[in-house]
């Protein structure tokens, strides 16, 4: 199970705990997309603990469309790096 908190302050960071899996990208999408234009967007990645590929080809794509990364686990972003090298 994923949970999702979103606070702003001049940004809107989405705080991200648990499982990220194909389910609960749907609704983060649907949430990313419903901020105002012009404002910067970071998923916080602190207490995710488990991923799955779709949600590694789901984060990648965020950070090719200007969305931030913050406190990305290691295992995450070297999984993102290697997807990338694939490409």
């Amino acid at each position: 199970m994923l949970r999702i908190q979103r606070s702003g302050n001049g940004e809107v960071v989405f705080t991200l705990s648990g499982q990220m899996d194909e389910e609960p990208m749907a609704e983060l999408e649907t949430l990313i997309s419903s901020e105002a234009n012009g404002r910067p967007i970071i998923l916080d990645l602190r207490d995710l603990t488990l991923v799955d590929e779709s949600a590694i080809t789901f984060l990648q794509r965020c950070e090719a469309n200007g969305i931030a990364l913050r406190n990305c686990p290691a295992y995450v972003r070297e999984w993102i790096n290697a997807q990338r090298r694939e490409s």
